[in-house]
Parts: C-alpha cells; sequence; structure tokens
C-alpha cells in the first residue's frame, strides 16, 4: 500500500504552496514580474520584516509585569528552636513605568514599519533602474548589432568599388578600420547587456538569469507631476516617516528615562514560625529606595539631548529630500525636452541624411567618407537618445523612491 502512496505524495509536495518559490524562467520579463520577484524574494524587505516582528515581541515583554520574589531563611538548625521566615516579595512599579515602557516599545515599532514601507520602496526603485537599464542594453546592442551590419555591407561596397578601380585603396582600409570599430563596439553592448541582466537578477537572489529579455518601449517618455504637486506630498516621504517616527520613540524614551525617576516599592507579605514558643506571626513588609544622590538625572538629559537631535536630523532630512526631489524633477525635465527634440528632429534628419548618402554612394555621387559620417552622425544620435532615455527613466525612479511611490 505504501508503495502506491508515495508518489502521490510526492505530487502533493511539489504542487504545495508551501513549498520553495518556483524558479523563473521566461523568454520575455515584465516590470511587473520582475517587481513582484523583486519584493518578495528580496532579503532586504525580509530582514525589515524581521525586525517588525522582533518590535511586536519588545512591545509584548515592555507590558509584562515584573515577577515576585519568594524568600525563606532558617535561623538555628536545632528543630526545638528553629525559626522559619518565609516572606513574598511583590515589586510595585511606580511613576507610571509600565505605561512609558510599553509607549517607548510601542514607538519603535512604528519606526519598524515605517522601515519596512522604505525597504520596499528602495527595492521597487533598484528594480525599476534596473530594469530599464536593461533595456537599454538591449537598445544598445540592437544598436550596435545594425552599426556592425552597416559597416560590413559598406566594407564589401568599397571592396567592390576598389575592385573595379572606380575608388583608392586607401578607402577600403578606412572601410576596414570602420569595420573593426563596429565589430569593437558590438563586444562591448553584448557585455554591458550581460552585465545589466546579471545585475537586475541579482535583486531576487538568482546567480543567473532566467530571462531572455525584457519588455519595454523605448519610445515612452516617462513623465511625474509637476515640482509644486510633488512637493506638496513630501511629508508622505519614507525617509521623512521613518525621520518622524524616530523623533516619537525618542520622545517616548525620555518619558521611560523620567519615570526611572520615582522609585519602586517593594511590598513584602509573609509568615515567621517560631519552634520554640510554638506560634506564628504574620509579616508585612514596605521596601522604599530614598532617591537622594541617583535621581537618573544623566539618563534624562541623555534621553532629552538625543529627542533633540532627532528631531535636528528630521529637519536635515526634510531640507535633503526636498532639495533630491527639486534635483530629480528638474533633470526629469530637461531629459524629457531632450528626447522630444530628438525624436521630432535630430533622428529623422540623420536618418535621411544617411539614407541619401547611402543611395549617392552606390550611384557614385558620393565618397565614402561621407556614408561613414552620415552613418556616425546616425549612431551617435541613437546613442544619445538612449543615454537620454536611461537618464529620464533614473531621474522618474529617483523621484518614485523619494516619495514611497
Amino acid at each position: 500500500m505504501r508503495r502506491h502512496l508515495w508518489p502521490l505524495g510526492l505530487a502533493a509536495a511539489l504542487l504545495s504552496p508551501f513549498t520553495v518559490h518556483a524558479e523563473l524562467a521566461v523568454d520575455t520579463l515584465t516590470l511587473e514580474q520582475a517587481l513582484d520577484l523583486a519584493t518578495s524574494r528580496s532579503y532586504v524587505v525580509s530582514a525589515a520584516q524581521r525586525e517588525l516582528e522582533a518590535q511586536d515581541g519588545a512591545v509584548r515583554q515592555a507590558g509584562e509585569w515584573r515577577n515576585p520574589e519568594l524568600a525563606a531563611s532558617v535561623e538555628d538548625t536545632r528543630s526545638a528552636t528553629r525559626t522559619t521566615t518565609t516572606t513574598l516579595n511583590i515589586p510595585l512599579e511606580l511613576g507610571g513605568k509600565r505605561v512609558a515602557r510599553v509607549n517607548a516599545a510601542q514607538r519603535g515599532r512604528d519606526l519598524a514599519q515605517v522601515e519596512l514601507a522604505q525597504a520596499r520602496a528602495q527595492v521597487r526603485s533598484a528594480a525599476i533602474g534596473a530594469y530599464f537599464a536593461v533595456l537599454a542594453a538591449q537598445e544598445r546592442l540592437k544598436l550596435a548589432t545594425s552599426s556592425a551590419e552597416l559597416a560590413a555591407s559598406g566594407a564589401q561596397a568599397v571592396a567592390r568599388r576598389v575592385a573595379a578601380g572606380k575608388v583608392s585603396p586607401v578607402d577600403a582600409t578606412r572601410a576596414q578600420v570602420d569595420r573593426a570599430n563596429a565589430q569593437l563596439e558590438l563586444a562591448e553592448a553584448q557585455a554591458e547587456l550581460v552585465t545589466a541582466r546579471h545585475a537586475l537578477a541579482t535583486l531576487w537572489g538568482d546567480a543567473e538569469p532566467r530571462f531572455a529579455r525584457v519588455a519595454g518601449d523605448t519610445n515612452a517618455i516617462p513623465e511625474r507631476a509637476p515640482l509644486p504637486e510633488l512637493m506638496s506630498r513630501l511629508d508622505e516621504a519614507p525617509a521623512l516617516l521613518a525621520a518622524r517616527a524616530e523623533v516619537e520613540r525618542r520622545k517616548a524614551l525620555v518619558d521611560v528615562e523620567r519615570s526611572k525617576a520615582t522609585p519602586d516599592v517593594m511590598l513584602s507579605v509573609g509568615a515567621k514560625r517560631d519552634n520554640e514558643l510554638g506560634r506564628t506571626q504574620a509579616i508585612v513588609g514596605l521596601t522604599l529606595p530614598l532617591p537622594l544622590f541617583d535621581r537618573n538625572q544623566g539618563a534624562v538629559q541623555e534621553a532629552s539631548k538625543r529627542a533633540d537631535k532627532a528631531q535636528d536630523e528630521l529637519q536635515a532630512a526634510r531640507l535633503r529630500v526636498g532639495a533630491e526631489l527639486q534635483a530629480a524633477t528638474a533633470q526629469l525635465s530637461m531629459a524629457r525636452t531632450s528626447l522630444q527634440a530628438l525624436q521630432s528632429t535630430v533622428l529623422p534628419a540623420a536618418q535621411q541624411a544617411f539614407e541619401a548618402a547611402a543611395k549617392g554612394f552606390e550611384a557614385g555621387k558620393f565618397g565614402f567618407l561621407d556614408v561613414i559620417d552620415a552613418q556616425r552622425s546616425l549612431l551617435q544620435a541613437r546613442a544619445r537618445y538612449l543615454s537620454t532615455l536611461s537618464t529620464a527613466h533614473q531621474a522618474a525612479t529617483a523621484i518614485d523612491r523619494l516619495l514611497g511611490r
């Protein structure tokens, strides 16, 4: 019977939702898939989640009451004259120590919650940036491949014209040099794509990329809201939320230290058995420390200054995030303007010039240098477009990271 059941058990284990995340192996990776993998399998997010769970334990521990103490003493080892005293010592916390302790722990949990959201935003931002880096590398590889093909076809055309005696052999040498340079650029583009793919896969813990390419439209220009609207959302920035939560936690710690200035009382209740007299006496005691010297003054001062420091760090973070948001918005605006000019004017003109030079060369109206110059201008325009597009995506990603989108 067991021989028939083990295949079913194996199949159930493989299909169980509690098994390890299935390995990704797709031909084309979408941005949504990349974000899902990065956020669900990132160790940065996992570490922040564990910190939040640890803070849950801290809140629970802060609310626990102090344990009582059981004490017993024996006077005289002889049974007839022995005196036995047993007391139960109950600590009584005064000054609101438990309430202050729980409040401080809760503020620590709030900070961990904000840091978890901040970690997710950072991972999403890194995934988006790496994703579009792969997309740009793919386009650069296409561009380098096209350049290598054009250089090869140009070299062949020049070789035929040299053989026919229509152009100088010097042109053939120049064509071969141009072809070699195009091959080097192709090799560099291939290496850049390999590096970008590995960087993206590393975000979710894959040593090797399990996707062939990423999907995306290089003609789509990223767009974000105007700067005044973005600045109005500045208070929602994860960095400012974390700094504000740290301020509240530091203030709660000040209350904790202040509560320690009030000494705790130890209440003792018990009984004393005197064998010689044959009687048992009730014992009630009260222990109260005298705060003559140590009133926790130094700890209160330290906590207060650290609370002031956290407030200053909040203001510094506000200025820093605002400046970074303005810089990213300006960079995106400039990149968008350049991309629109490249799309509408530069690229079409460079393409037309190259096509005209190529046709004129075939008809014997232009020299090979004219074709090379036109080709180089076209390739430079395309490379500039990809570089500017990458800059635009980086700026848009920086805005999303700063605002926690």
